[in-house]
């Protein structure tokens, strides 16, 4: 499935590119939830080094990553190790370990006092200070993102933008070893919604990922090299009372022949402030649309589902 293009730089364009801009993002975020983006500011040196890092990172022995691995912590930053996160309504743990690192308080904002600190690789370098760059490449993408959203909401272009400020944001990256024995029952990622508000996904080292589209249907996502995928999460979904669709995705295994090969994704999970309202918008809410979610905050939701992927106890 080739899903929708667009180029970010379009929305810094002039009134006509930026208004064009807005509408195709905003009709594809409604239509599948998911689009491809072009020009979207996170260099290509600066994710060759990503992926660089996070391979040197994963092939460690198991005792040497393992130190990396804070109880307490519900997997928010450092690593998690093969087999602890599943699937909302799934038993079968996922065919994945991944490591995070989330958000750096550069200011005097209190907030900081909230966030664990990130967990810095002893090992390889560059490993966190390549992080730490990539960290702020995709927030500010995915800032400007929430401005065009915004925009198509007919809301002010800045509405996202106290609750992101030092945001709850992830950068998550995962590694799907290869298989070595038939599965009991689980895929590389069983069938799920993202959590936040919008996740930004540079490419995978392998294909697997798919879409559950209108009809039903699993279907393949490709994007070109220079593009990243960008899909709408459940928190953005409640709050516009499910105008833009939180999709249904999943990460395959790929076929037998290919079982010994490893996979390799990076995730950048935008989330805002705990504090944020995610009661639905009133000007999404009418005769037609009825208030569909009860009103909780952000960081209430995510405290909820982290529990429920087993993530959380």
């Amino acid at each position: 499935m080739n899903i929708p293009v667009v180029t970010l730089s379009d929305f810094f364009g002039g009134p006509v590119k930026k208004t064009a801009f807005v509408q195709s993002l905003g009709n594809a975020f409604e239509e599948t939830g998911f689009v491809a983006v072009r020009d979207h500011g996170i260099p290509d040196d600066l994710i060759t080094d990503l992926y660089t890092y996070v391979q040197a990172f994963f092939v460690l022995p198991p005792d040497q990553k393992s130190r990396y691995e804070i109880p307490g912590l519900a997997g928010q930053r450092g690593y998690t190790s093969f087999g602890k996160e599943h699937a909302k309504g799934s038993t079968a743990p996922d065919l994945k370990e991944f490591f995070q690192f989330g958000q750096t308080v550069a200011d005097d904002d209190p907030i900081a006092s909230e966030y664990p600190e990130n967990i810095f690789v002893n090992e390889i370098t560059p490993f966190s200070p390549t992080f730490r760059a990539a960290y702020r490449a995709f927030e500010d993408s995915g800032r400007v993102l929430l401005k065009a959203i915004a925009v198509y909401l007919g809301l002010n272009e800045d509405y996202f933008e106290p609750y992101v400020h030092n945001g709850n944001s992830i950068l998550r990256t995962i590694h799907y070893p290869p298989i070595t024995r038939e599965p009991s029952s689980a895929i590389r990622a069983e069938q799920h919604e993202d959590i936040n508000l919008i996740t930004l996904l540079v490419g995978a080292s392998a294909d697997g990922l798919q879409i559950l589209n209108n009809q039903n249907e699993w279907v393949a996502v490709t994007s070109l090299p220079e593009q990243i995928v960008v899909n709408v999460g459940d928190m953005l979904q409640r709050l516009t009372n499910n105008k833009l669709k939180s999709t249904t995705h999943r990460v395959v295994n790929p076929p037998r022949e290919k079982w010994g090969s490893a996979r390799y994704s990076i995730p950048f999970f935008l989330h805002p402030k705990g504090t944020m309202s995610l009661t639905c918008l009133e000007n999404c809410v009418d005769k037609t649309h009825l208030k569909a979610f009860p009103d909780i905050t952000a960081g209430e939701y995510l405290d909820e589902r982290l529990r429920e992927i087993g993530l959380k106890k």
